[in-house]
């Protein structure tokens, strides 16, 4: 009789989906003390008590740890709360872990009262795996769920606005860091210059060392620290988020309050009757006074003046000087050289002359003598008060820092296995998108790009990945339903209280404990809110 072993077509013998919460090590001659990390593709072979070249992972007793805790919000933190609290490790009574020493995580429970950050929370890589946290809670009585991970950014930047008149650089210029390119000069906006920096293209397309130092400096800039800046051709500056641009080592006081134009037409009313004529210079627009529309509504007298640069409307002209840091972000230090000269047809002896900068912080008094030249002068005190309010009216020097990034990509499979659905419901305004807890604008178009100032996001927001790569926290919060409807990771949704008790749903390179945080009062809550969309 033949015995027949052959088993191939037999139902119920195929080999299971096997889904490994950490791979295999990629060759067996790793030391036993080692373990591999997975939470980005650089995978560091970690020796006990040892963290990854990120900082960010490391192996504690044979077991890959996220180093620094999640981060949450709780709209009423008291003094007590902000201990960091571990958590339950497994198998270990919850309730141990859950008390926060104080009691005061059963009213943190309460609707709509904690926000699970992504600041710590770990991350989705290899991009297959569901997000460390998917918490639902209450919301006015709403069934919503929080779907948090960290990020990791390839295709970011840094949109830098620096309020300043000062010439920092022409438009397309190279920035540099240490000497590196990191960034270019973008368009000048209203007493503002632009800045460009980091990105793809930076980051991973040229060599080792720009990676490396592109990455160091939007890390810096990102957590809020100063980073020194040249520009060819141009200024070295100091930038850091909420602080004033240092231009060439001296600190920026002021943004002008306009172009001089604009400045001619604010102020012309209170100037009038004690000036024959202002020329308000500035890099973009000189305003001429007598010329200009405000002028002719106040039915002044003309003056004769004839200036140098592009006239390009009445009262108004381009061109008139080389930008630089002098008067009105131009190259001038000699402010009458922009008069060419004076009609003598039309100009008088006696004839008073103001001539300032948008920002008020060069100003001369002149007054015109027998051979029509301008002899400097005193300036009278009401027009000393109208300079002073030129000044009064420019608002602080700022340094603007806003984080964009795209997160279109892998990291939405962390929210649902059909990624695409998640950018139509973020699209359709069903999803709303936060960055730390920080409001995120989601641009038009396709994709998930966002955009936050990193002034709102919580201290030490960002980290890196030697790939090179920026790693930001990013939440995702939505009704229950619609996360079901999305087709969310349901098997995954944990309650706020399991949460707060036992940290991410997985072990290998989870944080070990939890951080209350304050929101910031500039910042809408994030539960209950609509996305900022474009």
């Amino acid at each position: 009789m033949t015995e027949h072993t052959k088993t191939d077509g037999l139902p119920g013998l195929e080999p299971p989906l096997q889904v490994l919460e950490r791979s295999r090590p990629r060759h067996e001659r790793m030391a036993a003390n080692k373990i591999e990390c997975n939470a980005c593709p650089v995978l560091c072979q970690i020796s006990e008590g040892k963290t990854g070249a990120c900082d960010r992972y490391a192996n504690a007793n044979g077991a890959l740890v996220r180093v620094d805790p999640v981060v949450l919000l709780r709209r009423t933190l008291g003094r007590d709360d902000a201990r960091l609290v571990p958590f339950a490790p497994a198998g270990r009574p919850a309730d141990e872990a859950m008390t926060d020493g104080a009691g005061s995580a059963d009213e943190a429970l309460a609707d709509g009262e904690v926000f699970v950050t992504g600041i710590g929370s770990s991350t989705t890589y290899p991009d297959y795996k569901p997000a460390p946290f998917i918490v639902s809670t209450q919301v006015d009585g709403v069934d919503t769920v929080t779907v948090v991970t960290e990020g990791i950014f390839s295709y970011c930047s840094m949109k830098v606005k620096i309020d300043t008149d000062r010439f920092l650089g022409p438009e397309q210029a190279n920035v540099r860091c240490r000497g590196e390119v990191v960034g270019h000069v973008s368009t000048a906006e209203y007493g503002s210059q632009m800045l460009s920096l980091g990105g793809v293209h930076h980051l991973t397309g040229g060599s080792k060392k720009e990676g490396r130092v592109t990455l160091e400096m939007m890390l810096a800039l990102g957590n809020k620290g100063p980073v020194e800046l040249t520009i060819d051709g141009g200024s070295q500056v100091v930038v850091q988020a909420g602080r004033a641009p240092i231009v060439n080592g001296v600190e920026e006081q002021r943004m002008r309050v306009g172009c001089g134009s604009a400045t001619v037409g604010i102020f012309a009313k209170q100037l009038f009757g004690h000036v024959d004529e202002v020329v308000v210079v500035d890099d973009h627009i000189t305003g001429v006074l007598s010329e200009h529309q405000a002028g002719r509504c106040l039915d002044m007298k003309a003056s004769g003046i004839r200036m140098r640069g592009r006239k390009s409307t009445p009262g108004r002209y381009f061109q008139v000087a080389n930008p630089g840091t002098g008067w009105g972000g131009t190259d001038l230090v000699e402010p009458l050289s922009v008069i060419e000269g004076w009609d003598p047809a039309v100009a008088w002896p006696g004839l008073r002359l103001l001539l300032t900068s948008t920002t008020g912080e060069h100003a001369a008094w002149y007054v015109l003598d027998a051979d029509l030249v301008p002899v400097e002068a005193e300036m009278p005190a009401a027009v000393r008060a109208v300079v002073q309010r030129i000044g009064e009216n420019c608002e602080p020097s700022l340094s603007t820092v806003l984080f964009l990034a795209g997160a279109g990509g892998s990291l939405r499979a962390g929210v649902t296995e059909n990624p695409v659905l998640l950018t139509n419901a973020i699209k359709r305004a069903q999803v709303n998108v936060t960055l730390g807890g920080a409001p995120a604008y989601v641009w038009p178009g396709g994709g998930i790009t966002v955009m936050t100032d990193v002034l709102r996001m919580a201290e030490g927001s960002f980290g890196t990945v030697p790939t090179p790569a920026i790693v930001a926290p990013i939440e995702f919060t939505l009704r229950l339903d619609d996360y079901r409807a999305l087709g969310g990771h349901m098997d995954h949704v944990r309650t706020l209280e399991q949460a707060l008790r036992s940290g991410a749903w997985h072990h290998d390179g989870a944080p070990t404990a939890r951080r209350w945080a304050a929101p910031l009062a500039a910042n809408p809550w994030p539960l209950g809110q609509g996305p900022v969309l474009g």
